[in-house]
Formats: structure tokens, C-alpha cells, sequence
């Protein structure tokens, strides 16, 4: 999947990283990739439908919460995972900010990008969840994220997915079908 292979070179960028609470992790999918990267993972989620299913697949641990709220002491996770989670959230910028208040090193970011023919595809599609979404391109959601960081942020790195074609399928064009990023945190801060 070109979603997740973008998401692990971020997950890479911090190599000393041993655990990550993912925001909004519906049935954990995310979260048990990433404890199967080798990360100590714990999702959160608001829906407690989620989290029975999350629990029934197995794998790392759950918590209720709500990613505008959460119940996590400031830097308690190396790292805080937002994936396809911005676009459904009632407050993305307060989850943005509940996120850098839980992570020490850094986040990492995977939203549906605006700019892209799949987005408008679902936009178009009439199907409920696509309607309530918010789609963000690369440029808004790396200024939303400096934003929710404010000195704390060091340096933020987007690329999007594209087709796979030799050598090319992950590149910094606006355009491709979903975006990913991470954030470095400055930790004295």
C-alpha cells in the first residue's frame, strides 16, 4: 500500500522513537502496523464501537478518548500519529495541539489531500462520510500543524502518494491522492 509505505519512511525520520499513541485510531488498523514496526503503539479513539472492534482484532492497546482531550500526560509518547484522522475530527487544529502536547519527538501526519482527483472523486460520490470530511491540501495542513506546534516545531516534511511508476511514488507535488508528514519537535522546548 502507497499510503503505508510513505507513512513508514516518515516513521524512519525518527529512529530513536520507541512508542507512539495514534489519535483517533477507529478499529486500530494503523496501530497494529505500527506495533508491527516494532513500536510500542497505543490508539485512541472516541467511538467505543471502534474500540470493541480494535480490541476484538488484537494486537497493542486501547484507550477511550477523545483526540481533542486527551486523557495522556504532555510528552508521554515518543511520537503522536494523526492518520486520515484530521479530516473527520469536530476541532482539527485542537487535535493538532493535544497531539504536540503528547509527543516529545515528533508527529506523523496522513490526511486525504485536497488537491487531488480522488479527493473530488469522494467528494462526489454522495456517500455520507465523504460529505461531512474536510479535505486539506499539503501547504494549509503543514501551516495548521506549524501552527499547533508554534516554537516547538523544528521541521515539518510533507510528501504525497502517486501511482507507482519506476523510482517515482512518493514525491513533493501537490497533487497526489494522500498526503504524509512529520513533524520534528524540539524536545527542550
Amino acid at each position: 500500500m502507497l499510503e503505508k509505505a510513505l507513512l513508514g519512511r516518515f516513521l524512519d525520520r525518527f529512529p530513536a522513537a520507541r512508542c507512539v499513541v495514534e489519535l483517533s485510531c477507529g478499529t486500530g488498523h494503523f496501530t497494529r502496523w505500527m506495533a508491527g514496526r516494532g513500536l510500542d503503539a497505543v490508539g485512541v479513539d472516541i467511538s467505543v464501537p471502534m474500540l470493541d472492534e480494535a480490541l476484538r482484532l488484537g494486537g497493542p492497546r486501547y484507550l477511550a478518548g477523545d483526540a481533542a482531550s486527551l486523557p495522556i500526560r504532555d510528552r508521554a509518547f515518543d511520537l503522536a500519529a494523526l492518520i486520515a484522522t484530521l479530516e473527520f475530527v469536530a476541532d482539527p487544529a485542537r487535535a493538532l495541539a493535544q497531539a504536540v502536547r503528547v509527543a516529545r519527538r515528533g508527529l506523523v501526519v496522513g490526511a486525504l489531500n485536497r488537491c487531488s482527483l480522488l479527493a473530488l472523486r469522494r467528494r462526489l460520490s454522495g456517500k455520507a462520510m465523504w460529505q461531512c470530511a474536510r479535505f486539506f491540501g499539503p501547504w494549509a495542513l503543514a501551516r495548521m500543524v506549524r501552527a499547533a506546534a508554534g516554537p516547538r516545531v523544528r521541521q515539518v516534511v510533507w510528501r504525497t502518494t502517486l501511482w507507482p511508476l519506476p523510482g517515482v511514488r512518493h514525491l513533493p507535488l501537490p497533487w497526489g491522492g494522500f498526503i504524509g508528514m512529520a513533524m520534528h519537535l524540539d524536545e527542550e522546548l
